[in-house]
């Protein structure tokens, strides 16, 4: 199946997976996995730079919360199951625990609150600070027409 731009979707790469489980051919297996990644692999170092551009009063630290959001991010390919897909991912659970619900906070997609200066009494709204959605966007679709390209060559290889 097409979807919209003439590009396959979702289905067709569970589909191909599970051609590529039936087959015992661990060369094409590792080429898929590998071409999948490196498809969407142009995102995750612009989602990086984007969170350590976020403006700061004290300016870039790796220990700081810029530094462990870049860390954070991720690419995910997964060829099994009913998630297969490719995603470029701020993982909340590879922050510190008291820092879990900042990915999604800092983009904006959730309230932050927090005391001022530890005083309980005394609360602010955090602005948000985007930094993912607006650099993904515009390069979805050429990774998206790449990510076609890759399904489009291994079912071929596969027939």
């Amino acid at each position: 199946m097409q979807g919209e731009w003439g590009l396959r979707g979702g289905n067709d790469l569970r589909r191909i997976s599970r051609e590529l489980r039936k087959m015992d051919d661990k060369e094409i297996k590792k080429r898929f996995r590998k071409e999948l990644r490196a498809a969407a692999a142009p995102l995750v170092p612009r989602v990086r730079a984007s969170i350590r551009s976020l403006p700061s009063s004290r300016g870039y630290s790796p220990d700081g919360l810029r530094g462990r959001l870049s860390k954070a991010t991720r690419l995910e390919v997964k060829t099994t199951g009913k998630q297969a897909g490719v995603a470029i991912r701020v993982d909340g659970r590879k922050m510190p625990t008291h820092m879990k619900g900042l990915p999604k906070a800092v983009e904006g997609t959730k309230r932050w609150r927090h005391p001022v200066f530890g005083h309980r009494d005394v609360w602010v709204d955090q602005p948000k600070q985007p930094y993912f959605f607006h650099v993904v966007r515009p390069l979805g679709l050429a990774s998206r027409k790449a990510v076609s390209r890759v399904l489009d060559g291994i079912s071929r290889d596969i027939r």
